[in-house]
């Protein structure tokens, strides 16, 4: 086989590669090439039917589900296409790319007993958009990933706990079904008894798992345990099992948390910056606001997905949250900027704002105790 064979391979593998990595990871467009024609039409619709509807207008009128699918009202026209993948990885200039050498890997380790020892509430930042809450005597996991992503994802705070160490969760929440976010092995090793709190949606992954003790939510639904309340909310993204049979077979969210112990926290999960953080912020009185702040560049690129700093900071505004943690940073590279920029670009943001001293500065493996 001759050389430009040969580089003609790698260059269509390594392409298919990282195709399949975006589709499984939601970094494509929404209306990507296996939607219909008329599916994009509608969702091209979508902004004009809710225009001066409150959020729960919008879930009042089921504007957000489908026919065979739901539909992000809060999305404009896009008119991207795949080939921009090719553009963003292979032609288009990466400006972060000489501060890849500033990367470390830092391992997680977690003492556990002093959390379960603690009284009241304590959030700890495990990995990625992993997080623990402790609420008095119950605990919370968020969007649990313990063992990587994909072999082609370097890991850059692997673990170094045993699973078995941590507490047994009371309640699994789930923001959306992209592999970062529902990853099915980390579920298994929490046992089949475990009980799920998701979006609409997901049956038949959590059938694979033989995981039954489920609570499926539409938006503005809410789940009680005692004093415990936890809803879930609308946000600006979607979701991707499998790219065979499209997108938004399934729903996502953010989350309210109304603890036992007082506090309410917000769970954006996955989200891009839309309008309805104000509306948010007027109806909860948030103690504090945890968001998803990670591959966010290029924003030509990963704007119509994920938040950025200086939006992060407008949203936290906007909710009139009390103080502000960011996790989805600092694991896994999925956008162009390092995984240690996160907290740093924050940072200016807030410092610019005079906001700084809302910022609660976790590391992985770090605990707050209130």
């Amino acid at each position: 086989m001759n050389h430009n064979s040969m580089t003609r391979r790698f260059f269509i593998k390594k392409l298919l590669t990282w195709a399949k990595i975006c589709l499984m990871l939601g970094l494509f467009p929404s209306n990507s090439f296996f939607k219909s024609a008329s599916a994009m039409e509608k969702e091209n619709t979508i902004g004009a039917k809710h225009r001066g509807l409150s959020l729960r207008g919008i879930v009042l009128k089921k504007i957000h589900h489908g026919n065979d699918r739901f539909v992000n009202p809060f999305s404009s026209r896009d008119t991207r296409n795949p080939w921009q993948i090719i553009r963003w990885k292979l032609f288009s200039e990466n400006r972060f790319k000489s501060f890849y050498n500033e990367e470390s890997v830092n391992p997680v380790s977690i003492d556990w007993e002093p959390i379960k020892h603690s009284n009241g509430l304590s959030i700890t930042f495990i990995n990625h958009a992993s997080v623990m809450i402790k609420d008095l005597d119950k605990y919370i996991l968020v969007d649990p990933i313990f063992f990587g992503l994909f072999r082609f994802i370097k890991n850059f705070s692997p673990l170094a706990f045993d699973i078995k160490e941590m507490p047994r969760p009371d309640h699994v929440l789930i923001t959306h079904g992209h592999y970062d976010h529902l990853d099915k092995p980390s579920l298994a090793s929490l046992g089949k008894e475990t009980h799920l709190i998701t979006p609409m949606g997901y049956n038949d992954v959590f059938n694979d798992l033989g995981m039954n003790r489920r609570t499926q939510m539409d938006w503005f639904d809410t789940y009680k345990d005692g004093k415990l309340e936890i809803t879930l909310l609308p946000c600006n993204h979607w979701t991707l099992r499998n790219p065979l049979v499209g997108p938004n077979r399934s729903l996502w969210g953010s989350f309210i948390v109304k603890t036992a112990s007082g506090p309410t926290i917000f769970i954006s999960g996955d989200t891009a910056y839309f309008d309805g953080f104000r509306e948010i912020g007027e109806e909860f009185s948030i103690d504090l606001a945890i968001f998803n702040l990670g591959a966010y560049e290029p924003r030509w690129f990963m704007a119509t997905n994920h938040i950025n700093p200086g939006e992060t900071v407008q949203a936290f505004r906007e909710l009139q949250a009390r103080h502000l943690l960011i996790v989805h940073w600092g694991t896994f590279r999925l956008g162009d900027e390092p995984v240690h920029f996160p907290p740093n670009d924050l940072r200016r943001e807030l410092e610019e704002e005079g906001l700084l001293d809302c910022l609660v500065d976790l590391k992985h493996g770090q605990t707050l105790f209130l």
